[in-house]
């Protein structure tokens, strides 16, 4: 059985209620004969990942026909030692070794820009947060022959399809009271909730569905849709403003704008029942 690696920070791991990171979500996308095993945690960068002996288990398990996703950055952003690399130098070293290491084994990595942060300045401009982080990236993964999977331009555009109240929706944003954990409330500009990983997991599966080279870990012909969706112009989160019925959305097209629509595509997107 193949097993598909994720090693990561925050905004990927299981982690726990209200939180919720997008590798937790990702298994429903993947088929049923593919294991997942999620090994990203909080607060780590590339370095301090490494550091700590986390990367030892799934090095030492990977093996020929495994995929190894990788997602960070946000902490390797970071000022502290334990923490902090170059995105110029030491960021693209750790990277390079995460994917040595499973193409010695016989496994395929995958690398990902950082997700987003949803940071606005006062006009509701969507800010860059990540530098040189996710250019970084992808030089890598070009070097390497490696697939890159571009999560910050993907979940940028969710963000700016909607308005900045309505992204709020991904996040874990809790009103006082709301949860126990967080009496006078919480705003996270960083981390999402459960609703808000399946939706980015949604982006991660839908560029693995059109990248040949990992088709074959994909529910066939699922492959999320969420970022094709963002180009008809309807509302991913379901919001007022576009709301579609199932009966309306049945009525689309088999095609729009060369992606291929399917109502077993839809109703996942929407949380439509057929």
């Amino acid at each position: 059985m193949p097993v598909v690696y994720i090693i990561g920070d925050s905004t990927v791991e299981n982690n726990t209620p209200p939180f919720r990171g997008w590798g937790w979500a990702l298994p429903r996308f993947l088929a049923e004969d593919v294991k997942v095993e999620n090994h990203a945690k909080s607060g780590r960068s590339t370095r301090s990942f490494l550091d700590e002996g986390r990367f030892d288990p799934v090095h030492k398990a990977m093996k020929a026909g495994d995929v190894l996703l990788i997602q960070f950055g946000h902490n390797d952003e970071k000022d502290d030692a334990e923490r902090h690399t170059d995105p110029d130098s030491s960021y693209r070293d750790f990277l390079r070794y995460y994917c040595r290491a499973a193409m010695e084994k016989g496994a395929l990595p995958v690398l990902l820009s950082p997700v987003s942060r949803r940071l606005y300045v006062g006009d509701g401009s969507l800010l860059y947060t990540h530098g040189e982080y996710p250019a970084a990236v992808k030089a890598v993964a070009q070097e390497l022959h490696v697939p890159f999977l571009d999560l910050k331009t993907a979940s940028r555009k969710l963000y700016l399809s909607a308005s900045p109240e309505e992204t709020e929706k991904l996040f874990v944003v809790l009103k006082p009271g709301e949860h126990p954990d967080f009496p006078e409330g919480h705003e996270d500009k960083t981390h999402f909730n459960a609703f808000g990983a399946e939706k980015i997991a949604g982006l991660v599966a839908g560029m693995m569905e059109e990248e040949p080279r990992l088709k074959r870990y994909m529910k066939n012909p699922k492959g999320a849709i969420s970022m094709k969706f963002l180009i008809t112009g309807f509302d991913p989160f379901g919001g007022e403003t576009v709301n579609p019925s199932w009966e309306a959305v049945s009525r689309l097209p088999d095609t729009i704008g060369g992606y291929r629509l399917t109502k077993l595509q839809i109703p996942t997107v929407f949380g439509l029942a057929a």
